[in-house]
C-alpha cells in the first residue's frame, strides 16, 4: 500500500497569502523557492498537494476557536457561560463579529474553504508538469491519486460553503494577479451542486478501489468516502430548502447514492463498511468499521483544550464546562423499550427521569447523580438550616457552568480526566456508516414511501443502540405501516439521537426548514433540588432570556459576509433577508 504522510504545518513553500477571494487567489512572493521548481520536482509538488488538507474543517468546536459548536446553535444544547459569539447566534445576528475571529462557522469557513480551493485549483493545473518519480515502485508523486484527492476536497469545499451560504462564486482555475476577480457572481445552488458532482465523478474514476488506507493515511478520501460525499450532497439538494417543488426524482438520486456506499461500487475491491458493535465510543476510536473518512487527533492534552475548558464540569477539573445539553434534546431519547416519554405506557416518571432510557441516552449525557470517576455528578441546590443556598460540586448560579444541569458524555468520556496531566482523543467524523443508513432512509421513505428497506435502516441503528425489540412486525419501537409523514417524522427523530453533537443537527434544521419548530421554542433545562433525606426533585424550567434563541426564515441560510459583498461593488448579492 503507498504511503503517503500528511504534512499538518502549514507549508512554507505555499505562494499564496490566505484572505478571501481576490486575496486567496492573488500570487504573492512568500520565499525564494518558486512554483517552477516546486512543479518540477515530485516530492515538492506531493507536499504542496498535502497543504490542501490543512483547510478543511477539522473539529466540531467552531464558532469561537474553542468555545461554542453548532449543537450550541441547534437545539441540542446552549453554553453555560453565555460568550458574546455565541449570544450572537442565538439572537440571529450573524452579522455581528463577522469579521473578526468569532462565528467562525460563517466568515472563518467561507475564508478556509477558498483558501484550500487556491491550492486545489494550483495542483490541478499543474499536475502534469510534476515529472515521474525516481522509483516508479514507491511513486513519491502518483498524479491520478493527487487529482483524485484534489478533485474530491474541492468537492468537499464547495458542498461546505453551498450548506451554509446556498449559491457561491465558482473560482475553479487559477487566475492571474491582474484579474478583476471581486466581480465574479454568485453561481446558483444547482450549479454549485453540478460543479461539485462533476469533481467526484472525476474523483471516482482517481481514488482507486480501497475503501481503507491504514491509520498512516487517515484524513484521505477514499473511494468509499467520494460515494459518501455524493450521498451527502444529492441529500442536501433534494431536500426541502434546495427543492422547493418536492421533485421526487432528487431524492431518488440520493437514495441511489447511498445504496452505492450500502453495497460497494462496480470495481470496489472490497465493502469494509458496517456500524460499530458499541455507539458510545464513536468518536474516539483510532479506527472502526463504522469509520469512512475521518480525522484521528491524536491524544490532546486536557488542560486548556477543549475538553477541559468545553466539556468537563468544574467538579472534575474542568475550566467552565460550557457545553450544555438542553431538557429539548433530552426529551427526545425515548425508554428503553422505544417508545417516547409522552407516552403513557412507556414507563417514565418525571421523578426518576433518568431510569430506563434508551441506551443512548447514558452514551451521550452527563446528568446529575450519575456515578462518574469514582464519585456522583452533582448538580443540584439546597439549602442549608439557616436558608443560605448550597450547590453541588458541578453547579453554581454564581459562576453558570451548566445552565441546562446536563453535560455533553459523547464529548467527555470517563477515562478522560485531569488527573496526572490527561488527555483526550476526539475524533472528527467526515463520513460514518450511521449516517449513510439514514441519508438512504429518508430519501427512499421521500422518493417511494416507508418500504421495508426504509425500515431496515432503522431497525439496524436501534438494535445496535440497545433499544428492546419488543412486539411489531420491525418492532425496536417502530410502528408498523407508517404513513410516509410518520416515518419521515421517526426517521428525523432517529437523526437526531444517533446523530447527536456530530456536526449535524444544526444544518439538518436549516435544510429542512424546521427552525420554527425546533429553534423559536423555549430553550429548558432541568431544576434540581436535594431533600433533606438524600432524594432529589426534578422539575423542568424554562432557561433565562440570554439563553433563549431566535428565529427567521433568513437563518436558513448564512449571509454571505459582509466584506465579500463590500468588496464585490454589487457583483455579489446577498441572500434574502439579511440585505
Amino acid at each position: 500500500m503507498k504511503n503517503y504522510k500528511i504534512f499538518t504545518a502549514i507549508l512554507l513553500l505555499t505562494l499564496f497569502s490566505v484572505s478571501c477571494k481576490k486575496d486567496y487567489l492573488e500570487r504573492t512572493p512568500g520565499v525564494a523557492i518558486s512554483e517552477d521548481d516546486i512543479f518540477a520536482d515530485p516530492a515538492l509538488a506531493a507536499r504542496f498537494a498535502d497543504n490542501a488538507y490543512n483547510y478543511v474543517i477539522t473539529k466540531y468546536v467552531r464558532f469561537n476557536d474553542h468555545r461554542g459548536c453548532t449543537a450550541q446553535a441547534a437545539d441540542e444544547a446552549v453554553s453555560g457561560n453565555s460568550e458574546g459569539s455565541v449570544t450572537s447566534l442565538n439572537r440571529g445576528l450573524y452579522h455581528d463579529h463577522s469579521n473578526g475571529p468569532s462565528l467562525n462557522d460563517i466568515y472563518g469557513v467561507w475564508k478556509l474553504m477558498y483558501a484550500g480551493i487556491a491550492i486545489q485549483n494550483k495542483m490541478l493545473a499543474r499536475i502534469g508538469e510534476v515529472p515521474p518519480s525516481p522509483n516508479a515502485s514507491v511513486p513519491i508523486f502518483d498524479a491520478r491519486r493527487v487529482e483524485g484527492e484534489m478533485r474530491f476536497l474541492r468537492a468537499l469545499s464547495y458542498f461546505e460553503l453551498t450548506k451554509r451560504f446556498g449559491g457561491v462564486p465558482i473560482i475553479d482555475k487559477v487566475y492571474a494577479v491582474t484579474d478583476d476577480m471581486n466581480s465574479i457572481p454568485r453561481s446558483s445552488f444547482a450549479q454549485v451542486t453540478d460543479f461539485i458532482l462533476k469533481d467526484i465523478d472525476v474523483a471516482l474514476t482517481k481514488l482507486g478501489t480501497d475503501t481503507d488506507y491504514g491509520a498512516s493515511n487517515y484524513g484521505r478520501p477514499t473511494l468509499g468516502a467520494a460515494l459518501a460525499l455524493k450521498a451527502r450532497v444529492l441529500l442536501y439538494a433534494a431536500s426541502p430548502l434546495n427543492n422547493p417543488n418536492n421533485d421526487k426524482t432528487k431524492w431518488q438520486d440520493a437514495a441511489n447514492a447511498a445504496a452505492e456506499v450500502m453495497k460497494g461500487a462496480d470495481g470496489l475491491a472490497k465493502q469494509t463498511y458496517s456500524l460499530q458493535a458499541t455507539y458510545g465510543d464513536l468518536l474516539n476510536l483510532p479506527n472502526s468499521p463504522e469509520y469512512i473518512m475521518m480525522r484521528i487527533k491524536g491524544p490532546t492534552p486536557l488542560a486548556g483544550e477543549m475538553m477541559q475548558d468545553f466539556s468537563m464540569s468544574p467538579g472534575s477539573g474542568g475550566a467552565q464546562g460550557q457545553m450544555n445539553p438542553t431538557q429539548n434534546h433530552v426529551d427526545m431519547y425515548e425508554m428503553a423499550n422505544g417508545k417516547a416519554i409522552t407516552d403513557p405506557t412507556s414507563g417514565y416518571d418525571p421523578q426518576k427521569p433518568y431510569q430506563g432510557r434508551e441506551p443512548r441516552f447514558y452514551n451521550n449525557i452527563i446528568y446529575n447523580d450519575l456515578a462518574w470517576q469514582g464519585r456522583k455528578i452533582e448538580m443540584w441546590t439546597t439549602t442549608d438550616a439557616s436558608g443560605k443556598m448550597l450547590f453541588g460540586k458541578d453547579y453554581s448560579t454564581t459562576i453558570t457552568y451548566t445552565a441546562t444541569r446536563y453535560y455533553c458524555k459523547k464529548y467527555w468520556l470517563e477515562v478522560y480526566r485531569t488527573v496526572g496531566g490527561g488527555t483526550t482523543l476526539l475524533n472528527y467524523l467526515y463520513f460514518r456508516y450511521g449516517e449513510i443508513l439514514l441519508n438512504y432512509a429518508e430519501a427512499q421513505n421521500e422518493a417511494v414511501g416507508p418500504d421495508a428497506s426504509v425500515y431496515a435502516q432503522l431497525v439496524a441503528l436501534r438494535k445496535r443502540a440497545g433499544i428492546t425489540q419488543g412486539a411489531g412486525t420491525y418492532g425496536y419501537g417502530l410502528k408498523d405501516n407508517m404513513t410516509q409523514d410518520e416515518m419521515r417524522i421517526a426517521i428525523r427523530h432517529e437523526r437526531a439521537i444517533e446523530l447527536s453533537f456530530e456536526d449535524h443537527r444544526w444544518y439538518d434544521i436549516m435544510r429542512w426548514k424546521i427552525g420554527a419548530q425546533t429553534i423559536a421554542v423555549p430553550m429548558k433545562g432541568m431544576d434540581v433540588v436535594k431533600n433533606t433525606n438524600g432524594t432529589f426533585t426534578y422539575k423542568p424550567i424554562v432557561l433565562g432570556p440570554t439563553f433563549q434563541k431566535s428565529w427567521t426564515e433568513a437563518q436558513n441560510l448564512y449571509p454571505i459576509p459582509r466584506a465579500e459583498i463590500y468588496k464585490s461593488k454589487g457583483a455579489l448579492t446577498q441572500n434574502p433577508g439579511w440585505e
